[in-house]
Order: structure tokens, then C-alpha cells, then sequence
């Protein structure tokens, strides 16, 4: 086992990765931009160091910086968490070429996968189901408008080197083909530095289902759950529960099977996950995240299988210690992202400084967070101030505890998405499991999301008058609606910030 690990990353999953290490008797290094000097994994680290400014460009996408570091420091292994430069080949690779160990899979798998289209004529070679589409960049628009023809409307444009829900576009019809190419093109080249787009059919009522892989260097490979990943928020993933309610132990070992074959073909080491599309009774392969996911604490509460410590003892070279018979799923578990944003303003992120916070607790509840009363949410990083997760013994007890969990949690100074997860816990068909990539705008999810916001602000307007009007014939009657709102989270956020 390595002696110490640098940890590329910041907030909760670096707060994540050092737990595991210390676990193993890991002494763990941080790197941090200015913004980050207090935050908590800072604190929580070995040793600390600083890489740069606020923006990530100058921090944490500074390879050269993380580099010094991890030299500087003797660190052995370098993890990237997620996000960040952990999926950019340029950096495994730099770190092969400095003898430090990258807990990832190698540059290579990463580069392959990199590509959206690459990723794709490679599985549909190896008898992976892929999405009917072009399978080439679009070079010629007139061609690539035939192939739309051809395959019917809708149709989804996409980003090669797309990911996080970036560069995709639905098109229902011929007539908006042109501009919806050129549009993602635009969005490609500035995001990604690369402007290549294809084109694939949409798949009505598609559901996102993934299944997280383990793969040492010795060729053994297992899937280790199914996830369902369909609560999405513009591609980008809000709810996620595992295993997925359209699974049959028959059609699970169908697409697990199908997810080793992937990861088999590319030669995949370490953690990852391969994702598919699922329609009308059928899955199609969409792609290989070379990292380790967001959702993973829910694959760890119903398997009970430690993932970041299974990443570390593979990149030391060491042989998964189970083969596919020995993994089993108990339970349920769910995971609500729990964001500084704004539902009713399009998910808009909502930085500042938390003014009062009290997580969730209790049986089956477990709550990854880097942030505290007095913590700033950045303008900088991504929104996340805590991944929700509950486990229960079948889906209904899951929902209900993590409705349960919601109740409890209060998040003041920041405006935060709890009220979308509530609206949606209580909707009758997340309930039934009948769930699509499009499950807000089907259900009129943010309309419920509104009544929930309005009802809290007229028990804080309740609650602000009580204490305005204090006096001891009062006092009771105000008690009484404090601890209410308390427990409800039913503070105005928007009024505190």
C-alpha cells in the first residue's frame, strides 16, 4: 500500500478519498487554490499546500502545480477524485512520466474514452448495443442531415468530448437541424477545445442506467450494481438510487455482463462506470466515466463494498479480492444531491456564505460534505454542498427515510434545490419507479417545487411576526413555530442571503 496519497481535488469527494486513506494508514497531501485556504479537506489533510488562485485554470487544472507537489511532498499516488483532471489523459499521462502513480485507469483508456465517437465504434465492434446515428463527426452538414432524415425525428447532437451533461442538444425537426449543429459546435469548441459533433437517434422515454466496474491489472473485471441516474436536471444528474426499479436479476446480469464485455475491450483498470440508455425494453451503450462517480456512496451502501479503498489497493497492483458471485445488493439506497441553486431560476447557482447548517442523521443516513456554518460557497467551483445518501431495506423505506432526511436538513444563507427534492420524493410516479430523463417536465416537478417554496416563506412570515410580537402570552404559540420551521427547513433562504 502506498505510504501517501495527494488528493487532486477539493470539497466533500477530496474529504471522501482522505477518509479512505486513513483507513489504510495513508498519510494524506491537499492542494487548495486561495479560495479554499479554510475549507475543511485542508484541514482534514496530512499536509496541505497552496497551487494558485481562485480560478480552477490557475489551481486545480495546474498540472505542472499538482506535480510540484506531489514531488515536493513524496507523495507516491496521485488520485483526481472526479471532476477536474480526472478524466484528462494529459495528466495520467504526465504522471506515468514522473514515476507517480495515477489511482485511475491508464492515459490511454482515459483518451479513448475521451472521445464520444471513438468510445462508441469501439463498443459497436465489440457487440456492445449502441444508439442508432452516424458513428462519424459531422463534416458535412447536408450528409449528416440525410443520416437525421434517416434515422427519424428527434435525433440528439452531441459533443465528442462532451460530458457533465454539456454539448447535447435534442432536435425534434428538420427544419432546426443546421442550427442546432452549429449551435453545439460553438458550445464544443469553447467548452471542450474541440468543435466535433455527431448525431444519434432520441429514444423515447429513455431511462439512465449505469453499472459501476471494478478491474484490477490482472484482467479480472465484475460489475458491481446497477444505478438508476434518470432525475436530471439539463443531462446533468440531481438523483440517483440503486438498483435501478426496472431491474430483474435476469435483465441485471444482461447488462452487467455488457458493461464487463466494455470494460474488458478497452483494457479498463480500476474504478469506473459504464453507462447505458434504456428504452422501451432495450439498453444502449452511451459511455465509459474513467472515474469514480458522484452517486458511488450508494453502490457502497448496498454492497458494501469501501470503492476508493478498492481504488487504491488496485492501483498498488493488488487482485480484487472477490469475483462476480460474491458481490450481492441489499437493499435500496438513495442519493439526493443537495446543490446551492435555485430550481425557479433554472437551476442558477447561488454562492455565498452559509449562514446556519444542520445536516441530516439518524439510521441509514449518510451525508459526504465539506462545507460548515461560516463556509462560502464559491462562484468558482461547482454548487455541490453535500451528497444525501439513505439506505432502507426495499424502495419504500429508502424514499421514506430519505423524505425523513430532507425534513431534517437546514440550510441557511444560500438557496438551495432541498425543495425540488422534496417535490420530488412525494411525486406519485417516483414513487411508482416510472421514471425518464425528462421526469421534471413531465411531472410539472418545479410547479410543485413553487408551492413548497411559497408555503415556507409564509411559515417564516409567520415566524418573523411571533417574534416581532413577543410577549410572554406569545412565547409558547412562537416556540412552537420555530421549532416547526426548524425542522422543516422552512426558513426564507432568498431573504437571508
Amino acid at each position: 500500500m502506498f505510504n501517501k496519497v495527494l488528493v487532486a481535488n477539493r470539497g466533500e469527494i477530496a474529504i471522501r478519498i482522505m477518509r479512505a486513506c486513513k483507513e489504510l494508514g495513508v498519510s494524506t497531501v491537499a492542494v487548495y487554490s486561495d479560495a479554499d485556504s479554510n475549507a475543511l479537506f485542508t484541514k482534514y489533510a496530512d499536509e496541505a499546500y497552496a497551487i494558485g488562485p481562485p480560478p480552477a485554470s490557475r489551481s486545480y487544472l495546474n498540472i505542472d502545480a499538482i506535480l510540484e507537489v506531489a514531488e515536493k511532498s513524496g507523495a507516491e499516488g496521485i488520485h483526481p477524485g472526479y471532476g477536474f483532471l480526472s478524466e484528462n489523459s494529459k495528466f495520467a499521462e504526465a504522471c506515468e512520466k514522473a514515476g507517480i502513480n495515477f489511482i485511475g485507469p491508464p492515459s490511454k483508456v482515459i483518451e479513448q474514452m475521451g472521445s464520444k465517437i471513438a468510445a462508441r465504434s469501439t463498443m459497436e465492434k465489440a457487440g456492445v448495443p449502441v444508439v442508432p446515428g452516424s458513428g462519424e463527426p459531422i463534416e458535412d452538414i447536408d450528409v449528416a442531415l440525410e443520416i437525421a432524415d434517416s434515422i427519424g425525428y428527434p435525433v440528439m447532437v452531441k459533443a465528442s468530448a462532451g460530458g457533465g451533461g454539456i454539448g447535447m442538444k435534442v432536435v425534434k425537426s428538420r427544419e432546426n437541424f443546421k442550427a442546432a449543429v452549429s449551435a453545439i459546435q460553438s458550445v464544443a469548441r469553447s467548452t471542450f477545445g474541440d468543435p466535433t459533433v455527431f448525431v444519434e437517434k432520441y429514444l423515447p422515454e429513455p431511462r439512465h442506467i449505469e453499472f459501476q466496474i471494478l478491474a484490477d491489472k490482472y484482467g479480472n473485471t465484475v460489475y458491481v450494481s446497477d444505478r438508476e441516474c434518470s432525475i436530471q436536471r439539463r443531462h446533468q444528474k440531481l438523483i440517483e438510487e440503486a438498483p435501478s426499479p426496472v431491474m430483474t436479476p435476469e435483465f441485471r446480469e444482461e447488462m452487467g455482463s455488457a458493461a464487463v464485455k466494455a470494460a474488458k475491450t478497452i483494457d479498463y483498470e480500476n474504478a469506473g462506470t459504464v453507462e447505458f440508455l434504456y428504452s422501451q425494453g432495450d439498453f444502449y451503450f452511451l459511455e465509459v466515466n474513467t472515474r469514480l462517480q458522484v452517486e458511488h456512496t450508494i453502490t457502497e451502501l448496498v454492497t458494501g463494498i469501501d470503492l476508493a479503498k478498492d481504488q487504491l489497493h488496485i492501483a498498488c497492483g493488488e487482485e480484487l479480492p472477490y469475483k462476480q458471485e460474491d458481490i450481492n445488493i441489499n437493499g435500496w439506497a438513495i442519493e439526493c444531491r443537495i446543490n446551492a441553486e435555485d430550481p425557479l431560476n433554472d437551476f442558477a447557482p447561488s454562492p455565498g456564505k452559509i449562514r446556519r447548517y444542520r445536516s441530516a442523521g439518524g439510521p441509514g443516513v449518510r451525508v459526504d460534505s465539506g462545507v460548515h456554518v461560516g463556509y462560502t460557497i464559491s462562484p468558482y467551483y461547482d454548487s455541490m454542498i453535500s451528497k444525501l445518501s439513505v439506505w432502507g431495506r426495499d424502495r419504500n423505506e429508502a424514499i421514506s427515510r430519505m423524505q425523513r432526511a430532507l425534513y431534517e436538513y437546514v440550510v441557511v444563507g444560500v438557496t438551495t434545490n432541498l425543495p425540488f427534492h422534496r417535490a420530488v420524493l412525494s411525486n406519485d410516479a417516483f414513487k411508482k419507479g416510472e421514471l425518464t430523463t425528462h421526469f421534471i417536465e413531465d411531472n410539472n416537478i418545479l410547479d410543485e417545487v413553487r408551492k413548497i417554496v411559497d408555503a415556507d416563506s409564509r411559515a417564516s412570515r409567520t415566524l418573523a411576526s411571533a417574534l416581532d410580537n413577543y410577549n410572554p402570552k406569545v412565547a409558547a404559540v412562537a416556540a412552537a413555530v420555530k421549532s416547526y420551521m426548524e425542522s422543516t427547513q422552512a426558513l426564507d433562504q432568498r431573504k437571508t442571503k
